[in-house]
């Protein structure tokens, strides 16, 4: 069935009751201040709620404010964001919060409009800051919400044009509580999050909308929202290295550009090395008198593409041999503690700090 109305009038009341009855604890939530709103609603693009949290409270700790996080190392900002992926969210954090020290006094425009103009900030988390933190009428539009509205319409649209989720942020704007414009967007949100949820049989029964609920009447649930098939990913073979040189491990830095850009890495090959394959290319480059072992292998997915790991462990590498290019060696507590090494490495960061 398709739909051309987005009519939402009936659901305000029955969801913003469910709402206030029903909603959880949230350390963003329970101390709604600006900064806290937008610094959750960054982390929790593609990531669980549940994984959130302990991040949320670290950063918070070290950096609580807008000023702390505008001035903070580049190095210490990958450091806390570390295992959360998608490392441009962070750097548009700090590019953002330096411009919110520049030109507001370090304190988030109560504007929708001008939260927009900050890098990293687009419409959904705009809407999010203004209703939850500043209460103005704006509309927060995510995959949550256009799951929930798609479903009550039972409507067919594509959720991934851009023109659907224009429409549908008209259509809350229209009957958006402007007294509790924040309720409002949280409950849709919660809604989606623990009620109306994605990838298998929404809980219908615990819904406060059921019997609003168009796609409900007509057993319709598991067939929306409808969106495209993704595309397969693209399977990509590397060969991972863990040097040691004398109890330090060498790393590098990846490109300024493209995936994990500017973060730092073990050495990799593309694709599958053997060890006969290894130990040629040590002997090429000088290493000595080295040992090789086999690791563990890994795999990594990220969002159109995956990476299948091999790892090798070489130890008693010749001091001064150099066999990468800006290479550094770095102490195990050093590679721990400070350097920011994106999840996809740490099945080998583990294996190396344990010494297995």
């Amino acid at each position: 069935m398709q739909k051309n109305d987005y009519s939402l009038e009936a659901l305000v009341e029955p969801l913003c009751l469910w709402y206030e009855k029903n909603k959880r604890s949230m350390p963003w939530r329970d101390d709604a201040t600006p900064y806290h709103v937008w610094l959750s609603e960054i982390m929790l693009q593609q990531t669980r709620i549940e994984a959130v949290k302990e991040y949320y409270r670290r950063f918070t700790t070290q950096l609580p404010d807008v000023a702390s996080l505008a001035e903070v190392s580049e190095e210490e900002l990958m450091k806390l964001w570390e295992g959360l992926g998608y490392y441009n969210r962070a750097r548009n954090l700090q590019k953002a919060a330096r411009l919110v020290m520049e030109r507001y006094d370090g304190r988030l425009p109560a504007s929708y409009d001008l939260l927009l103009e900050l890098p990293g900030i687009g419409s959904y988390t705009a809407g999010a800051i203004a209703s939850i933190a500043y209460g103005i009428a704006a509309p927060a539009v995510d995959g949550n919400v256009l799951r929930v509205t798609m479903r009550y319409l039972n409507c067919d649209d594509d959720i991934m044009k851009q023109s659907v989720r224009k429409k549908m942020e008209r259509a809350i704007m229209a009957v958006i509580p402007r007294e509790k414009p924040g309720v409002f967007n949280q409950a849709l949100m919660e809604l989606g999050e623990v009620i109306c949820i994605p990838n298998g049989k929404p809980l219908c029964g615990q819904c406060p909308l059921a019997d609003l609920c168009q796609a409900h009447a007509v057993g319709r649930e598991t067939e929306l929202p409808v969106k495209p098939e993704k595309k397969s990913r693209r399977i990509e073979k590397r060969t991972i290295l863990l040097l040691e040189q004398e109890g330090r491990i060498g790393i590098v830095k990846r490109p300024e550009k493209g995936l994990l850009a500017g973060l730092w890495e073990f050495p990799a090959f593309d694709g599958y090395k053997t060890l006969p394959w290894i130990k040629e290319w040590l002997a090429a480059k000088g290493a000595g008198e080295t040992r090789v072992s086999r690791l563990q292998g890994g795999k990594h997915i990220f969002s159109h593409v995956e990476w299948h790991m091999r790892g090798y462990r070489i130890e008693g590498i010749r001091g001064g041999c150099e066999l990468i290019p800006n290479l550094v060696w770095v102490e195990k507590e050093e590679l721990k503690n400070r350097y920011a090494l994106p999840i996809a490495f740490h099945t080998f960061l583990h294996q190396i700090l344990s010494g297995k």
